[in-house]
Parts: C-alpha cells; structure tokens; sequence
C-alpha cells in the first residue's frame, strides 16, 4: 500500500469515530498527523488507528480463512510496519503525555479475544521498551495500574505478567521495589479458595513473579543478620539499678503499642526478631529496680516530667494531696491534676503485661501449700505492688482497666489462694490515691470481690500475730476506704459492708476505739492493720501511727528535751530506743502509710537540726529511716526528699553531728540508690567541702 493510500485510510478511520473523538481537529496530510507539536488527542486517535489496523481483518481473509496459506514473511513485514507505526506515534508524543497513551493501549489490548493477536500487541510494546521509546519502570506501573488487570481475564493476566517479568530488568532499584509491592496486591485479590481454571494465573505469578521476589529479599538476608541481633528474641537484659548508657538500653527498645523490636528499614529479619516480646518485657518487669529500663526500653520517659518537676520541688505538698489531710494552699491540687494530664502516656501493652503477672502470681500461689508463714510467691507479691504504684502513678497504666482485665480473666477460673495477695496490691494503690480521685474508679474492685469471695458466712479474724493477717483482712481495708471516700463525696454505693467481712471489720472498729487504751506497739500486727485501714481518716489514723513513731522516737519526740552537758569536736550524744521497725512491719504498712511514718521522721530530724542540739539521732530512727529509703514507691519522700530537702536543711543549721548521720546511713543504702540521687549528693559534699567546721578526715572517708 502507498504512503498516500495509507494516510487517507487513517483520516477515513478517525472521521468514522467521529462520536469518540468529538470535538478534535483532524489534519490531513502526514507531516501534520505526526509533528510533535500536535495535541495529545490527535495522538492517541492515531494510536487508535494503529491498533485497528493492527487488529482488523478482511473480510475475505476471513471467509477464506480455512484455505488461505498464510506466508510467514509477509506476516513478520506487516508487524514490522505496525510496529514502526506504533513508534511513530509514541516518538511523536510529548513524554508527559506517552502515559495516557500506554494505559489506552492496554486498555485496548484486554478486549482482544484472540490469544496471538494479544501477545503480538504486548510483544510490540516490549520493542518499545527495549528500544527505549518508553520507560520500562512506567510500562510496568501502567500494567499494574490497568484496572482491565483481573485475574477472571486469564490471557491478558498471563501475558501482562510476563511482560513486566521481561522488561523489569531495566528498572532501577526503588522502582523494582514500588512494582514489586504493586505485585503483591494484585495477586491478593485473587480469592483464596479458586477452581482449576484459574491455575494458570496463579502459575504466571508464581513461575514469573515468585522467583524474582524470593531471590531479591534473600539477596538481603545476610544485610539483615549484619544490623540485627541472632538469636536476640531469646536473649534477657541484665536488668541493674546502676544506670544504663543509650548503647546499653538500644537493643532492648519496643514499640510501645506492638511490643515488637524497633527494627529499621524493610529487611528479612528472622520472623522471631519480628513478633511482640511480650516475654521480653514481663521478664523485666518481674526484677527488681526495673522500672527504669521498663519506660526506657517503651520511651515513655525521656526526661522528667512537669509532675516530677513539681514533686521534686515540692515534696512536702505532694505528701499532703497524696493524701494527709492538712490545711495548704488553695490550687494545688489542681496544680497536681493537670501535670498528671499533660504528662499522660498511656501504654496498652504494658498494662497488659502487668494483668498477666498478676495472674501468673495468682496461679503460683495456688501451687502453694496452705501456711501462715512467708511464702516464695511472697515477695512477687510485694514487688508487683510497687510496679503497679509507680506505673498507675504516673499513667502509664489505668487502674480501673487494669482491674476489669483481672475481672475479665480470672472469671471461670477457680483461682482463690492467692486473692487475699493481690487485694493486698491493690489496696496499696488505692489507699495513697483514693483521695485524689473520683470513687468511680475504683469501684471496679467491688467486681473483683463478687468474683473472688463467694462465702456465705463471714471469714474468721486471721492470727495478728502473722504478717500474713495484713493481706487476708486487705479487703476488708479497701472496703473501709471505699465508704469513707462515698461519705467524703455524700455518694451512696448501696452497698454496706458484706457479711463476709463482717467480723473483721468489728474486728478493726474495737481496736480503733479511744476506749481502747492499750493502743501500743508489739510483737504483733494490729498497729499495721489499724494504719491500712484507716490512713485515709484522720480521726481514727492519728493513734496507731503515733504508736509507730513513738516505738522509734521514745522520749526524743517531746518538745523539751533535759539540757546536755557542753561536748567538743562536733560530737553528740546518743540516747533513745534501739530497735527499730523491723522490715516485715514496714512490709505489712500500706504506701500511705509508710509516707506517712516517713513523713513523721523526717519532721523531727529537721526540728532537731534547727533547735541546734547535741542530742544524736535515736538508733531506731536512724535504722528505720535507712530501711524506708529502700521502698521505691515512696520516692518522691524517701531518697527524693531526703536529697532535695532534707540534707540541705540540715547543712544551712550546721547541726553536724545529724549530718554525718545522715551522710554515713547514706554510704550503707548506696547500692539502691539511682544515679542521678548520687550525682546530687556529690554536688552537696563538694559545697560541704568548702566550710570551715567541715571534719574533713570524716569527709573523705565517705
């Protein structure tokens, strides 16, 4: 066919799709159909006459398609014209535009019924790729793009997906990573439950496709052991108090909302690097002094927050809206309740991980034999109940949905041992918070003892002489605080307390009375009990914490003390009792009420350094303000305030003999104190250095 003949035969098939292309100008003439400059509509009318011809057939061929002898070199020149015709378009396409012309050309190509015809038209556009007329890598996303790409259009699928597999050798990294994930959500919407018709589909993306992806991503395997950890999802942390440098806490680090490592970039980890360490942080959550690397190991704490800030500042006032009821300054309670909101970080998996060690501590002390003395599960007990604290304290877990979970998974399970041990750790929480918080969240508790105290009859008053008796009367404490928060709030919770706890809670009432005159401290632990009981009324909790501190003080905690003789060289005079409170009273008192205790001698061995008296600290203060210090959950009064208040104090009175008290009690508790409470104390003896009456032998020797 001549050129002419040709050209008037593409204007006759443009003016024939006259509805299709409404609206655009057609120029005869070759030189005009084909300039660059001509619009992009004329370009793909002229694609759409390169695929008729292409495609179309005559009409005799046709009906005489069963005799003619087709001659193969007349059919290799023919397709060499179209594929010259095909080029000439997209050379004359701007390159902006050569996208639009390729997604109508694939468009095109999915409606063709005849298998050959459909891979004549790809295999053309492959030449164009291989001639580098069009990008490999915008074919391929074209491809994928094509919304005729579905897995029920068999012969277009297959042979889309070859083409992408012989021509993505010409894309660059990222691009093979973009067509690979484009890949893989085209082969997820095929169903997983298919018939045998659609095998080969399925067997052009695995024989095509699987290959290519498999050897890519092992091609990384060894990239992936090179920045990861083998065999790291099996490794523990030596969990310590001594502080830990980034390198030491970076391997450690989760996600706080997966629990998984934070690994980086898309690499073949090893599938267990990639799964939650759930086991991971509940080993660490069950050593002691972990609550550090717990919140550095989630990031939930960086620095201090504004609470601590405060606390920090103001350890007498955080004593006094934690709970004791003095009179202060209007506002800062307030004050407190919004640092705590602007400070909230709640974590989900940690509040999870700290319900299933309640419950693993729930199934330990059913293994347990029935006794009155100190059990191994004993002291998992008291450490959870200084996680619980410090982590609810801080919001980073929820009290009342920490208490529904308990509800939730201890239903049908017949764990009942050790109930008299976790309302014991729940009642540490509740009797240091229960005044700054509204009653409603707590009263998921009420659940837990529906649940876990089925008896009809009320339980028997527990041997006081046990340390044990301050968990099995717990509930009943929590009750108490319960209805005096109600009174407090003039809220009604209708429910008075159960039969079940009737006789401990006369129990509790007759030793509190002020008919009671024999209200001293013993070999037993009624003083305990009556302290947890009642640490949130004044009224009733004066008496029993007075037994606690006169026990330590003696005769040392009047106001007049008998004049001393004159003594030389900073030295002092000691008198007072002896034995201090030994560490399973401390044990049996609840956080408040050891705030409380601390409080009380903290108070005097200030009034003592400002009366400027030689009377030395009683040994039974000093031994039980040294083992009160050990409790992290009273922080913020323990260590904090002895630190940040108490040292200062005593230093501007120049009360030297309680100094090096102190400073010596100190020396002995060094290995459970944090880091940043030593760098404070070195900065303290460096300005102590510098004063005359300093005793610098004694100085050095700390």
């Amino acid at each position: 066919m001549k050129e002419d003949d040709w050209e008037h035969k593409r204007a006759k098939v443009l003016r024939e799709k006259g509805e299709e292309y409404k609206g655009r100008q057609i120029v005869d003439g070759p030189q005009n159909l084909y300039s660059p400059g001509s619009s992009t509509g004329i370009n793909l009318a002229l694609l759409a006459v390169v695929m008729i011809a292409t495609t179309k057939v005559e009409g005799i061929e046709e009906a005489f398609s069963c005799f003619l002898v087709h001659r193969p070199e007349l059919e290799a020149e023919k397709i060499q014209n179209w594929q010259h015709e095909l080029q000439t378009v997209f050379i004359a396409t701007p390159s902006e535009h050569q996208e639009a012309g390729v997604r109508q050309y694939l468009v095109m190509a999915a409606g063709m019924t005849n298998s050959s015809r459909l891979k004549m038209l790809l295999s053309m556009l492959e030449t164009l790729v291989l001639n580098n007329i069009l990008p490999a890598r915008m074919v391929c996303e074209c491809i994928l793009a094509c919304e005729k790409l579905q897995y029920l259009q068999g012969d277009f699928w297959v042979e889309c997906f070859n083409l992408i597999r012989r021509i993505i050798g010409g894309v660059d990294y990222k691009g093979v990573r973009e067509i690979m994930k484009g890949c893989r959500e085209r082969a997820q919407t095929i169903p997983s439950i298919l018939n045998a018709s659609v095998l080969p589909q399925l067997r052009a993306l695995e024989n095509k496709l699987a290959h290519l992806l498999s050897s890519f991503v092992e091609s990384f395997r060894s990239t992936a052991q090179m920045v990861s950890i083998i065999g790291h999802s099996l490794k523990r942390p030596v969990v310590e108090h001594s502080g830990y440098a980034d390198h030491l806490i970076n391997p450690w680090k989760l996600d706080p909302a997966t629990l998984k490592f934070t690994l980086k970039g898309n690499l073949p980890y090893d599938p267990e690097l990639l799964k939650p360490q759930t086991g991971l942080l509940r080993y660490v959550l069950e050593q002691p002094y972990s609550r550090d690397m717990v919140c550095s190991m989630l990031g939930l704490q960086k620095q201090l927050s504004p609470l601590q800030h405060w606390v920090a500042k103001n350890p007498d006032l955080w004593y006094i809206v934690s709970g004791r009821s003095l009179e202060i300054s209007t506002g800062v309670e307030e004050d407190v309740q919004r640092l705590m909101r602007m400070h909230k970080q709640r974590c989900v998996a940690l509040e999870e991980q700290l319900v299933e060690l309640v419950i693993l501590a729930m199934e330990r002390s059913e293994t347990e034999a029935d006794s009155e003395d100190v059990t191994n599960s004993h002291w998992l007990w008291l450490h959870l109940s200084s996680q619980l604290i410090y982590f609810v304290l801080f919001q980073f877990a929820s009290f009342p949905n920490i208490v529904m979970a308990l509800h939730e998974k201890l239903a049908g399970r017949d764990l009942r041992r050790g109930r008299d041990h976790m309302m014991w750790v729940l009642l540490q929480f509740i009797s240091g918070s229960i005044q700054r918080n509204p009653l409603s969240n707590f009263l998921p508790v009420l659940k837990l003892y529906d649940l876990l105290y089925p008896e009809k009859e009320p339980l028997p008053v527990p041997d006081f002489n046990k340390a044990l008796c301050t968990h099995q009367m717990a509930m009943t404490c929590i009750w108490i605080h319960l209805l005096k928060k109600a009174q407090s709030e003039h809220h009604n919770i209708h429910r008075p307390i159960p039969h079940t706890l009737k006789v401990h809670h006369e129990f509790l009432q007759h030793l509190v009375m002020p008919s009671n005159s024999n209200l001293c401290m013993g070999a037993d632990y009624r003083i305990a009990l009556l302290c947890n009981a009642y640490s949130t009324n004044q009224d009733y909790f004066s008496r029993p914490m007075a037994a606690l501190v006169e026990t330590i003080l003696g005769t040392q905690k009047g106001p007049q003390q008998p004049p001393l003789p004159p003594l030389t060289n900073n030295a002092a005079l000691a008198n007072g009792p002896t034995t201090p409170l030994s560490m399973s009273i401390l044990d049996s008192l609840t956080v408040h009420s050891k705030m409380s205790l601390i409080h009380s001698i903290v108070t005097h061995v200030i009034k003592l350094a400002q009366s400027k008296s030689n009377m030395a600290l009683a040994p039974a203060l000093v031994e039980t303000y040294s083992r009160l210090l050990v409790y992290t959950e009273i922080e913020s009064l323990g260590i904090k305030g002895f630190i940040s208040q108490l040292l200062p104090t005593v230093f501007k009175s120049h009360a030297w003999g309680i100094l090096y008290t102190l400073l010596e009690m100190f020396s002995y508790r060094m290995h459970h104190i944090q880091p940043h409470y030593r760098v404070q104390l070195l900065s303290h003896l460096h300005s102590l250095a510098a004063v005359p009456q300093t005793n610098q032998t004694q100085l050095h020797l700390w």
